[in-house]
């Protein structure tokens, strides 16, 4: 999203958390100006990749897609009306993964065993 009354690089806003642009913060842009940070692309790509969680939201359209999809998408845990189906995770994590200019690589499948962590023990100030 874009914040109207920002300049410079807070004027870009990461539709699932919020937080603005920054050198360590990538963004991948959706339609309509939609933006997910690397922050946020992470434990959607964990979520739904790896672990196959994730809800239907029917009738409501992908955050960066703007597609209406029958399959489970990541909702943000502070904003739960902010959600991206696995296309656009997919699409968002290749793009982010090829970039010379940040260090963001696709997170790996957890260790067996390990214990992962759930959206709701992520602080949405940081998510």
């Amino acid at each position: 999203m874009h914040n109207a009354q920002a300049e410079g690089n807070a004027f870009f806003v990461c539709d699932f958390c919020h937080n603005h642009f920054a050198d360590d913060r990538p963004m991948v842009e959706g339609h309509k100006g939609a933006l997910i940070c690397g922050q946020c692309l992470t434990p959607a790509y964990t979520s739904l990749i790896h672990l196959g969680q994730g809800s239907e939201h029917a009738g409501a359209h992908c955050t960066m897609c703007l597609e209406d999809r029958a399959e489970a998408q990541w909702a943000s845990p502070a904003y739960p009306d902010a959600h991206i189906c696995v296309r656009c995770v997919k699409q968002g994590a290749g793009v982010l993964s090829k970039d010379p200019d940040f260090n963001w690589s696709k997170p790996l499948a957890p260790a067996e065993g390990s214990r992962v962590v759930d959206d709701e023990d992520l602080d949405p100030d940081v998510v």
